[in-house]
């Protein structure tokens, strides 16, 4: 897995989001943008980790932070997500896991002992000018919000 050094520009991207509107990480062109990468909507350590994201919203954008989270899901499963627990932030549909590629986000990866392709769960801070100012690979979900915050307000 090819992982993305800090100080490189990210690479570009254009993914729908819950509305299947188009996002583009020249949307936020000016802004940091906090994007993170998860396995599976609606599933135990994803949900903790949205709903971290989503409890430090306020905190973010005191900081003038977007948070964006990409996983395979679809509009319609993003939607029934982010309606089950009140997130507001956007969610992007990567479904040939082509972005997450990009990022280092998919590939092989230890699960419960076995080597298996999947979704690494990663988290990218992006400056205004787009070059990644942070990354984390391999994160622990319950936590990692906090974590991300701690790092752009210190």
């Amino acid at each position: 897995m090819a992982r993305l050094e800090i100080g490189t520009t990210a690479p570009a991207f254009t993914l729908p989001n819950q509305h299947e509107t188009s996002v583009s990480l020249t949307d936020f062109t000016g802004q940091r943008l906090v994007l993170y990468f998860y396995p599976a909507d609606d599933t135990p350590g994803c949900t903790a980790q949205a709903c971290q994201f989503n409890d430090g919203l306020e905190r973010f954008r005191d900081l003038g932070v977007r948070v964006l989270g990409v996983s395979q899901d679809s509009a319609q499963k993003h939607v029934a997500f982010q309606k089950k627990y009140g997130l507001t932030f956007d969610l992007l549909t990567d479904a040939d896991r082509a972005v997450m590629t990009k990022f280092g986000a998919y590939g092989e990866k230890m699960l419960y002992g076995k080597r298996v392709m999947g979704v690494i769960r990663s988290t990218f801070v992006i400056g205004p000018t787009g070059v990644l100012e942070h990354a984390w690979y391999g994160v622990r979900a319950n936590g990692h919000a906090e974590r991300v915050l701690a790092a752009l307000e210190g």
